[in-house]
């Protein structure tokens, strides 16, 4: 895996969480500016998969486990859009929590991903 890819990834998710975090302590619901963030963040997860994908068909192999490295990619691009479609169903402070929760989640997943391909 690319370290600065993964690294950016993980940046953006807590800069994101710590976004909607602050727009949860001021109520307020997740707004345009947030989903233009979120979309930021899937892009960079987007591309994280893309190159995971192109490293294990040019022969690459992950340390612990290819099915496992696929399902944390595949988690990882999803963890975002996931919580923007769930804040959209909620329109309130707790929308802007469930995206918070989700990018951290996505930068957990992205330090586990960083141990599965052996770094």
């Amino acid at each position: 895996m690319l370290d600065a890819l993964t690294v950016a990834v993980a940046v953006t998710a807590l800069a994101l969480a710590a976004w909607c975090g602050f727009a949860a302590y001021r109520d307020q619901p997740t707004k345009d500016w947030h989903f233009i963030g979120m979309a930021v963040v899937s892009v960079l997860a987007l591309a994280q998969l893309l190159v995971g994908i192109v490293q294990l068909a040019s022969g690459e192999r992950p340390d612990q486990g290819m099915t496992i490295f696929i399902a944390y990619l595949i988690g990882a691009f999803a963890a975002v859009p996931a919580a923007g479609f769930l804040s959209l169903s909620e329109r309130t402070r707790w929308g802007s929590v469930t995206v918070a929760a989700g990018a951290v989640v996505l930068a957990v997943l992205e330090v586990r991903l960083y141990d599965i391909w052996g770094n």
